[in-house]
């Protein structure tokens, strides 16, 4: 894990909650107003609201209810583009703890002390709300395991031990917010903990409150089916951005041990049963699959050479990011 905050009485502690909103008129105001603005470790508490392009009174609400920032999209972008406007916009007005939640009042704010609590200790760069979704009588049962199905595939791939992958009331260290960008047009949940993992960050997962939700659909999930696609391919995609050698390896391994099968049966049946030429579809199916398998281990390895490339330019962006915040201090 990597030590990021060094309290003292000089430095002042800021957490910045930013709120990533679209057409939420009817809940905004009340995600704002229960959000504590006294918190033990830190000094400073301010609320950011990232609005992507909302045809509704959102802005003004969120204005009217307290918010400290409006930052808006010039169009509907998307949660993840949102999402990431979010955690630059916030690393601009300084924040050391970048608290994320949703703006349609599901999870409970004055849980937010709970959340950073890992963080202030150095125990965590990243602190996950457990919703608890198996004892949710609220969520659809199609939502519900699709989150706990998707749970368990980041948890393959990332390697974290968390019951909740889809969770969106998240705490972040600035070291954890400086090193992460988010590349997804869908969603952010799931690709931030598979870059976690290959950046080295320590995550942990807390439980929280996840209430019925009051008043509209949600925006991000309009069609269960649809969101699962999308979100199954940004797993994939992450995993093989960070594990492309890894993922490929295996695949090419299980294809060459397939492809040795066919090529087995049909030495035997050659050169024990002396039945030549009457089997060579296996010698030709066998063959195939052996150079298929060895082709997806060359890909791998050439895609573990990009990925190689892109750590140093995440690392060279990172620190262009930091000189950046120093400068403006």
């Amino acid at each position: 894990m990597i030590q990021y905050l060094k309290m003292s009485a000089k430095k002042q502690v800021k957490l910045i909650v930013q709120i990533p909103a679209y057409n939420e008129e009817v809940n905004i105001s009340k995600v704002i107003k229960e959000i504590p603005r006294h918190i033990d470790g830190i000094d400073v508490v301010e609320v950011l609201v990232i609005d992507d392009g909302s045809t509704d009174n959102t802005i003004a609400e969120a204005k009217k209810a307290g918010a400290d920032y409006v930052v808006q999209n010039v169009k509907n972008s998307g949660l993840a583009f949102t999402f990431q406007r979010g955690l630059s916009s916030a690393l601009a007005l300084g924040a050391d703890i970048i608290v994320n939640t949703d703006a349609d009042f599901q999870y409970n704010q004055k849980e937010i002390p709970k959340l950073i609590k890992p963080i202030l200790t150095n125990e965590a760069d990243i602190v996950s709300g457990n919703r608890q979704v198996e004892t949710l009588k609220h969520m659809k049962f199609s939502k519900k395991y699709g989150n706990l199905i998707g749970s368990r595939v980041v948890k393959f791939c990332a390697g974290y031990d968390l019951i909740d992958a889809s969770s969106g009331f998240r705490a972040y260290s600035k070291e954890a917010a400086l090193r992460l960008f988010v590349t997804s047009t869908h969603t952010y949940t799931h690709e931030t903990l598979i870059q976690a993992s290959r950046k080295k960050l320590k995550v942990v997962e807390v439980p929280v409150e996840f209430r019925k939700r009051e008043g509209g659909e949600s925006k991000l999930i309009s069609s269960v089916y649809n969101h699962i696609k999308k979100s199954m391919s940004t797993i994939a995609r992450s995993t093989l951005m960070y594990n492309s050698l890894k993922v490929m390896g295996y695949l090419g391994g299980l294809l060459i041990i397939i492809g040795v099968i066919p090529i087995l049966r049909w030495l035997y049946l050659t050169y024990i049963i002396n039945s030549a030429g009457d089997h060579i579809q296996s010698l030709i199916l066998g063959s195939t699959l052996i150079l298929a398998g060895g082709l997806s281990v060359l890909l791998g390895l050439i895609s573990d050479l990009i990925s190689i490339n892109r750590k140093y330019l995440e690392e060279i962006m990172y620190k262009v990011k930091k000189l950046e915040l120093d400068k403006g201090r």
